[in-house]
């Protein structure tokens, strides 16, 4: 009796609905595929499955004991997979597999509620992952199906697209106070629960060791990595050198970063031209932070290391914008005997090969500016070659690119540059980065992707400080002079012109522009939304005169009180009730019989109307019974004809009527 019970209930459940249901579930979860590990996403999506297979063979649902083993074995699955259940990936996990199981023992209406308002919360978890305007796109359109089949469960006649029509309605009334709430309300800095979640996935860029060819490995990325926005002139391309970590110490193969205390005070003389920008910053799994090699002003949140490098101590791994002033001449002033050994390190004696080319190019005998020129000159004059994908260079780098291979990427000729100088006594170090920008014309800003990692030299001249040296400069001008990265991906092939275009130029040109157009809407959404923190709303309401809590509630409730009395007056107010076509038409015809003295009188029918015209006025009787006979079919027929309604037209426009002379 209670198994035939159990299936009695079931049949409450609207099938369409559940369907509808299950859809939107697998539409929610979907996106997870990248976020959760691939058995614990195949288990849901097993039982999903088997969730629809049971609409229709409800025998199939499991019972009590199947369904206890079932979360044992997921639970112990979830566990194995993450290490725990908490944190972001975990929980996120827990919240998908709980809802699969939760589907299997959907029996009754109370059960329908309950999923919907865990997915709900697996549809919140995506923001988690991704917070781009597409996927905000997509979240918003399941909720929408989400909510969509609430209203379906509490209909007594579920219409999936009157639910959905009904749905836009609510969502559309919903939406003003909405970003009221989002502008004025309070902004809650987030929890921290994530301290209880494993650094985060590793982020393609640069890392703190260096070695030749490592960044070639980023030099076809497409990957973002800060935009850069100029509130004057744009700096030329050559000099659009943003700084990153400072790689001083080497092993022989491969350059490190040397910890650098902060700087407590900025000694750097600087002059030149002045440029003042904007950078927002993507996420990234280093404190570091990219600015316009010098930076002279930056916020207070930021530390300068000795290296005149830009720290963020709180390391948030998240969005972030600062603001910058950057001088394109600097000096740095004079080094410590420490920093000076630091800079000459070297693992071992160099070669006697290396000796006796820096004895050729008087490295040894001529002050550091004559030795640096000498170098660059042997760079460009000696068949040196600049290339994305270099040969490996064996247990012996420099000495296999300077005298074997001479073919490389940027951080071949940057190290074996620094290495040519410390061999000569001569202070220098490697500075990894960031070189050049696409210039987003609609938007007006820089875009600098992994393609534009880059590597360059710094070498201490007396009373000049760190002079930044190029050598990459040497041997490719155009990787410095121009932007690399649709031209990279053009010559590797990554772009791909559809045959639809005869002219490769006209696609890429159409090409370029769809992606400036997409850049600067995103752009727009993460500065104006996702980075709508604390900090930056406080600033946008003190510009517009609100600046304290006593203020913001003021306005908060006068917004919502004049939004509310909008949207009562366009939901209670009396509406006109729709007129059918057919009877707007027949009203015309009773206006057009008023002219002529016959006026339908309260009650009286449309045959008795059509008589009374056609006794007195026989010359229009065809007519009058013509259009009398249409009307009577469209308005008391159960299935008219849809061209009775252009012929009754017709036959109105027809009729003329002329006031008979007494």
């Amino acid at each position: 009796m209670k198994k035939l019970s159990l299936k009695n209930t079931e049949f409450n459940i609207n099938q369409h609905v559940l369907i509808f249901l299950l859809i939107s579930i697998g539409l929610i979860t979907l996106p997870h595929v990248n976020h959760i590990p691939l058995p614990l996403f195949a288990t849901f999506n097993l039982l999903l499955a088997w969730r629809f297979l049971c609409i229709w063979k409800k025998e199939y649902l499991p019972n009590k004991t199947v369904l206890l083993l079932l979360t044992i074995a997921a639970i112990t699955l979830l566990y194995k997979q993450h290490q725990g259940i908490l944190g972001r990936d975990a929980g996120t996990s827990l919240f998908i597999t709980a809802l699969g199981l939760k589907l299997l023992e959907t029996t009754k209406e109370r059960d329908l509620y309950l999923i919907n308002y865990l997915a709900f919360i697996v549809a919140s978890s995506q923001f988690l992952y991704q917070q781009n305007i597409l996927m905000a796109l997509y979240i918003l359109f399941v909720c929408c199906v989400l909510l969509a089949t609430l209203i379906s469960i509490n209909s007594q006649k579920p219409e999936i697209i009157r639910a959905l029509k009904t749905t836009s309605i609510i969502v559309f009334q919903a939406l003003p106070l909405s970003i009221i709430l989002f502008v004025l309300f309070p902004r809650v800095e987030a929890p921290k629960w994530m301290w209880f979640e494993q650094q985060p996935s590793a982020i393609t860029g640069l890392s703190d060791s260096l070695e030749p060819g490592a960044i070639s490995q980023l030099g076809l990325s497409d990957e973002l990595v800060f935009r850069a926005k100029f509130t004057n002139t744009l700096p030329p391309s050559n000099q659009r050198y943003w700084r990153g970590p400072v790689y001083s110490y080497t092993d022989g193969q491969r350059w490190k970063e040397l910890k650098a205390a902060i700087k407590d005070k900025d000694t750097i003389i600087y002059a030149g031209k002045q440029y003042q920008y904007t950078v927002m910053m993507e996420a990234q799994n280093k404190n570091w932070v990219f600015a316009l090699d010098m930076p002279s002003s930056f916020p207070q949140s930021l530390k300068k290391n000795t290296q005149h490098q830009l720290i963020n101590p709180n390391n948030k791994h998240q969005r972030a914008e600062y603001k910058f002033t950057s001088h394109s001449q600097y000096n740095t002033g004079d080094i410590t005997e420490v920093e000076r050994q630091k800079n000459l390190q070297l693992p071992v004696d160099a070669s006697n090969a290396i000796k006796i080319l820096v004895t050729q190019l008087k490295g040894f005998d001529h002050p550091p500016e004559f030795f640096i020129q000498s170098l660059l000159s042997h760079f460009k004059n000696e068949n040196f070659h600049y290339t994305l994908r270099p040969p490996l260079m064996g247990d012996n780098p420099i000495d296999n690119f300077l005298f074997n291979n001479r073919y490389g990427f940027c951080s071949h000729y940057a190290t074996a540059f620094v290495y040519l100088m410390r061999v000569a006594n001569i202070p220098a170090r490697v500075v990894g980065g960031y070189q050049g920008g696409e210039l987003n014309q609609v938007g007006g800003f820089l875009e600098i992707k992994q393609a534009n990692a880059h590597a360059w030299a710094e070498v201490w001249i007396k009373n000049k400080g760190w002079v930044r040296v190029d050598p990459t400069a040497a041997i490719a001008p155009e990787r410095i002079e121009q932007d690399v990265n649709i031209d990279l991906q053009i010559a590797s092939g990554l772009v791909n012109f559809s045959p639809m275009f005869d002219d490769a130029s006209q696609a890429l040109s159409l090409l370029k522009q769809a992606r400036q157009i997409w850049g600067n809407v995103d752009y727009s959404w993460q500065r104006w939304v996702i980075n709508y923190t604390g900090d930056n709303q406080t600033k946008f309401l003190s510009s517009l005169g609100i600046n304290n809590i006593k203020t913001i509630a003021y306005y908060l409730m006068g917004c919502i009180c004049f939004i509310t009395v909008v949207l009562a007056w366009f939901i209670l107010r009396k509406k006109q009730p729709k007129m059918d076509k057919e009877l707007a038409l027949y009203q015309l015809f009773c206006k057009k019989m008023a002219k002529i003295g016959f006026n339908k009188k309260p009650g009286e029918t449309v045959a008795n109307f059509s008589y009374r015209i056609q006794q007195q006025r026989p010359e229009l009787s065809e007519k009058v019974q013509e259009i009398s006979n249409i009307y009577s079919r469209l308005r008391y027929e159960d299935k008219p004809n849809d061209t009775d309604i252009l012929l009754l037209k017709t036959k109105l426009a027809q009729l003329k009527v002329h006031q008979q002379l007494p």
